[in-house]
């Protein structure tokens, strides 16, 4: 497959040999206000810590437990505060397309468009989405082994777009459950795209609460310390000032006042571990 092995979204720059990339927001648009407290707070963070950030965040949250779960504010709207928070703060952002009528019209607001994990074997969305030129990042589905993640690249690549990412969130593990399989990070990269891991979602138990998903956020941080140590592209999350309060998976994202400390410890891990890579790749070459 000739894919691209390093992608470009707004100024950041995304490859598995690249240091460790933020991807990271808020679930879904829940207000300006929250919007631009959440995204503010992790620019800073990530200024700070001179990590390459990208901002997420959901105008839809078509995939819901129940029909009177909170979806967000919609597609006009939402693009609106997503418009403002590129401009006003200066990042690039991303967000998800659920259906491809709304691709171009996405594509005209954000830098990244996302597959989301239930949608990944829609062959007419990954296509409209690869269409706009934008950059599209693919989450693996739940239900799918990392082997046929080539299918999902192939139907991108098929439009002439190289700029393709995909991401692990996890693997149904039994009812209301997922497990990590840290081998599916090997299997991915072997592909030549950027690997990203949903440090959050990952950590969901789906429709746990019988109406609503939930989510065991004490393993956000041990997991992506183990998946950052494979050497990847990039983290995935999302974070919230009050979890508890979130009007969708707060039960799986991080505390805003966590990400810090947090990403502090990837940094260490994905230094150590590219720079240790670097120098075996050196020695083979000689």
């Amino acid at each position: 497959m000739n894919c691209a092995s390093l992608v470009r979204i707004g100024g950041v720059s995304l490859s598995n040999s690249r240091p460790l990339a933020a991807l990271g927001g808020v679930c879904s648009i829940e207000s300006v206000e929250t919007t631009f407290q959440v995204a503010r707070r992790l620019k800073k963070i990530f200024l700070e810590l001179k990590i390459p950030f990208i901002f997420k965040a959901s105008y839809d949250k078509a995939n819901r437990s129940s029909i009177r779960s909170w979806r967000g504010l919609g597609m006009k709207r939402g693009l609106d505060i997503l418009r403002r928070v590129r401009d006003e703060l200066g990042v690039p952002v991303m967000t998800d397309v659920h259906d491809p009528s709304q691709a171009a019209r996405a594509a005209r607001v954000v830098d990244l468009l996302q597959i989301p994990a239930f949608l990944c074997r829609q062959t007419d969305l990954i296509v409209a989405a690869a269409q706009t030129g934008k950059p599209v990042n693919v989450k693996k589905g739940q239900f799918l082994s990392p082997w046929e993640c080539g299918n999902m690249i192939e139907k991108a690549l098929s439009t002439g777009n190289r700029e393709v990412m995909l991401t692990e969130r996890g693997y149904m593990f039994g009812y209301n459950n997922l497990v990590v399989d840290m081998r599916s990070f090997v299997v991915l990269k072997e592909l030549g795209v950027p690997v990203i891991f949903d440090a959050t979602h990952s950590q969901q138990l789906p429709g746990g609460l019988g109406s609503a998903t939930g989510g065991r956020p004490e393993f956000i941080e041990p997991v992506s310390r183990s998946a950052a140590a494979v050497g990847i592209a990039g983290i995935f999350f999302e974070a919230h000032p009050q979890p508890d309060l979130a009007k969708s998976d707060g039960s799986n994202s991080i505390r805003l006042d966590l990400v810090k400390s947090w990403w502090e410890t990837l940094m260490k891990i994905d230094h150590l571990v590219k720079k240790d890579a670097g120098g075996r790749m050196q020695d083979k070459n000689k």
